[in-house]
This record gives structure tokens, sequence and C-alpha cells, in this order.
């Protein structure tokens, strides 16, 4: 443990203690402050669930319950002063700042390889709003002798690729989101050709697991030059290939809608009511479970390429290794009467694992069934396909080059939970789980 994070966890703790410090001295003068606070934000918490998941009288009076509740909340804060609120607000700051510091990253093992001698890449323009054209990318390209193919309207990624392949390109990057970067990989697995992601899509998650760093993006190209290269697995969906998830269920309806992408929260508030209402029926998904019985439903399916470490739903974070030859499996089954409350109450805080209804496990398959098509979310795509759907791992596919300063992935956080013991492990020299 070095002794950078050992300080850091000590400084994410001390400014958190200090931040705790300071505002339960201004609450002294006012006792009552405090647990009206927290019954404040758990009625809210609650409400605005409710609210999410409700319909017709039911979604109003607990909109209206959330909005008065919020509303109160902002108006009593009023009693600890704009001095300590601003004070905390900067310890808080820092605590968090120190404690990414505490858990650092870690850079996957390779070896060492030769720039490329006839390295092309290929970019599509939309991908992340227009990232390479911000980035500059084929100019950094051409100054580093990188061949650069713009993926035109109505153009053929995997042609287009297979073409630079055939003209004898002996390195492979694609500049832009997930599904591209399968795709570009899946023709370099199949060529024996080495393949570099350059991070210029949305979110970039296949990125952030090779540990590159997402914001400099023209910086990814360096990969074309000297290099450390390592082979990582892919997952396949049929003959499709995926670099991160396969998702199923009630998130693969709401990626389904046209409106998704342009409005995530509000498609959400208003496909929830009829996803997990109390009359819906959970999707009819039947795969094999971690127990080896067949039949099991879930209302939440995600199939990954290597397993997430898993803390919340609205972030799957990040997994801790891409050779490890199996698919990671997170399964969510929701009682609606009676699991909810919980079900929000683990997310607020970081610990969805604990969730009663929460799986987890890894196989090298996969076999889901259904009576019906199925959604599904595919590295962000949405599809419809045909059960039974056949998902495996590709252990070791495609080699893959990043540049040697690569900052490496993140370590694991884990939930608000487990933060706390984790750092305190940390200020200790020991190395969390």
């Amino acid at each position: 443990m070095s002794r950078y994070r050992r300080a850091a966890a000590c400084a994410a703790l001390a400014s958190f203690a200090a931040a705790v410090a300071v505002l339960f001295a201004r609450l002294l003068d006012r006792p009552v402050a405090l647990p009206i606070s927290i019954a404040a934000v758990t009625i809210a918490l609650v409400a605005g669930w409710t609210a999410l998941v409700g319909r017709g009288l039911r979604r109003l009076s607990a909109a209206v319950v959330a909005a008065c509740t919020l509303g109160g909340l902002i108006a009593f804060a009023g009693v600890v002063g704009l001095s300590t609120a601003l004070v905390t607000a900067c310890l808080l700051g820092t605590s968090a700042a120190a404690a990414r510091g505490a858990f650092g990253r870690h850079r996957p093992r390779g070896r060492p390889v030769d720039a490329a001698r006839r390295g092309v890449l290929l970019v599509n323009p939309r991908s992340g709003g227009g990232a390479a054209e911000r980035h500059h990318l084929a100019a950094q390209a051409a100054r580093r002798g990188i061949s650069v193919v713009t993926l035109t309207d109505g153009a053929d990624l995997r042609s287009l690729a297979e073409a630079a392949a055939d003209r004898g390109a002996d390195v492979l990057g694609m500049a832009g989101g997930d599904g591209s970067q399968a795709l570009v990989a899946d023709v370099a697995r199949r060529r024996g050709m080495a393949f570099v992601c350059v991070p210029a899509g949305t979110r970039n998650h296949f990125a952030l697991d090779l540990g590159l760093d997402r914001k400099d993006v023209a910086g990814a190209l360096d990969a074309f030059g000297r290099a450390i290269e390592r082979r990582v697995d892919l997952g396949q969906l049929g003959d499709r290939v995926f670099v991160n998830n396969v998702s199923l269920g009630v998130y693969a309806e709401i990626v389904q809608s046209d409106s998704y992408r342009g409005a995530k929260m509000g498609t959400a508030a208003a496909m929830l009511p009829d996803l997990l209402g109390a009359d819906r029926a959970p999707p009819d998904l039947r795969f094999t479970g971690p127990d080896g019985r067949a039949g099991s439903k879930a209302d939440v399916l995600l199939v990954s390429n290597n397993a997430y470490r898993v803390h919340s739903l609205g972030g799957f974070g990040t997994r801790p290794r891409l050779d490890g030859g199996q698919l990671g499996v997170v399964a969510l089954s929701v009682d609606r009467a009676r699991d909810l409350p919980a079900l929000v109450a683990l997310e607020s805080i970081g610990a969805i694992d604990r969730f009663r209804g929460f799986r987890q496990w890894t196989s090298p398959t996969m076999h889901i069934d259904s009576a019906r098509p199925v959604s599904v979310g595919v590295d962000g795509e949405a599809l419809r396909l045909s059960p039974p759907l056949e998902l495996r791992s590709l252990p070791a596919a495609v080699r893959v080059r990043v540049p040697p300063h690569s900052p490496g992935v993140p370590a694991a956080r884990p939930g608000v939970w487990r933060m706390f013991p984790a750092l305190i492990g940390i200020a200790a020299g020991r190395s969390p789980v």
C-alpha cells in the first residue's frame, strides 16, 4: 500500500469528520434540526420513488408529498446558516476527492510492442456528439502517420474495417461508441490483428475498463506507436459481438423508446408505472440461475463481458478484469408490493447487492428463453430479438493495445455503506476487498 493512498484515505476521513463536527456544532442550539432533516430526506426519497412507479391518484399524491417535503427541507435548511453550509460543502468535496485518490488505480499486465507499421483508424464523426471533430482526431492521426477512414451516411462499418485489413493494415483502431468498438474489435479478432480503442463515444465504458483516460481522446492514438498489448475477452450474443454488456427486462424496455436518448429520466418516469407497477407481470425471461436450476426469472437481467462490481443500478462500476473467460450475470427480481421501498433505500446508499432479490454469478455461457421476441440492449443499442438467446464468452479473443501512459483501471469503490470501513482499512495499510 503506497504512502500516497494511505495519506489520501486519512485526509478523506479527517475531512468528513470535520464536516460532521461543523454541522453538529451549528445544530447544537437547535437539537430538532438534525432528526427533522433526516426524516424529510427519507420521506422525499420514498415518495419520489412511489411517484415514479405509481399510477393515477397514488402517483399524483406521492409527487405532491415529495415536492412539499423537498420544499420544506430547503426552507428549513436556512437554520443552518450560509457560512456553515459553505464550509461543510467544501469539507465534503475535499473528502470525496481524497477518497478517489485513496482507492487509486491498477494497471493490467501486458507486453511492450513496437509501433504499428500500417495503422488504420476508423472514425464515426457522429459519436459522442461529434467528439472526433472536437478533439481533431483526423489531424492528430495524420501527424502520427495513421491512415483515417471516416464513416459516412449509409456506409457499412464492418465492410470498411474488412477493406482496411485487405489493404494490409496491421493495427485497426476505432473512434466511436462501444457498439462500434465491438464491431471493429470483432474484425480484428477474425483477422488476427491488434486493436486500438479511441474513446470518442458518449460513455466509453470499454475504454474505462481498459485503463484509458477517457478525457484524453487524442492521447489514445499513441497506442499506434510503441504500446502495451494484452489479450482481452469479448462477449457474443448469437453472431453479434459485444464488449460491455447485454441488458434485458425492464431497463431494455425503456431503452427501446425513441425518446430515451434525448430524455432518459422523463422517459423512465413515464414508462416505469407500466413496467414495475403492481399489476404488471415480470418480463418473460427464463434462464438457468446460479443454483443450476432452469426456469429462473428476473425483472432486470444483465449479462456482461466479465463481471462488474455492482453496488448501484445507476452505474454498474468497473470490471476488475477483462480476461477471466466468463460472462458476468446480474439478476434483479422485485416483489412490487413489498420490495420497492427497500430497493430504493439500498440503491440510494450504493448497496444494491444487499437487496433480497439481487443475484450475481459468472458462467462461460448463458441461455435465455421467452415465449415472445425479447427487448435487448447490446452495448447500449436497442434491439428486439427472437428467442432463444445464446450468449457466450470468447476468451482472449482480441489483442488490444493501450498507450504506455494510460492511467490504469480505477480501483473498485464501494458504495456509501462500505466506504468508510474501506477507507479505514486503506489508512491502516490494508487493501480494500
